[in-house]
């Protein structure tokens, strides 16, 4: 039994390190939007298909909007990361144990 949990943690473990990398390449993209912006005043935002002429100051704002909730969700992913680590951990001693008693 707790050799299924530790596989089972293990898979959450790599989906929200998966999850959490996405995130962070959004971070960066985020970034360089925003110090891309800082150098014009006119910019193009894409919708759908289509590119539309939209201020500089109102891209910074919705991509700042943007960051910021990425940024919470990095946070998130990383206290469910250390969680499942701390699980993981007990987890591998428990099936240690439970091996040594088989023996």
């Amino acid at each position: 039994m707790s050799v299924q949990q530790l596989q089972l943690v293990q898979q959450n473990l790599q989906n929200i390190l998966l999850q959490k990398q996405q995130v962070q390449n959004q971070l960066i993209e985020y970034n360089s939007a925003l110090e891309n912006l800082k150098s014009t005043d006119k910019a193009y935002k894409i919708t759908g298909k289509i590119m539309i002429a939209q201020s500089a100051e109102k891209i910074t704002k919705d991509l700042q909007e943007k960051k910021e909730t990425a940024e919470v969700r990095l946070k998130n992913f990383e206290k469910q990361e250390e969680s499942l680590n701390k699980n993981m951990e007990e987890l591998q001693k428990t099936v240690m144990a439970e091996m040594k008693h088989k023996k």
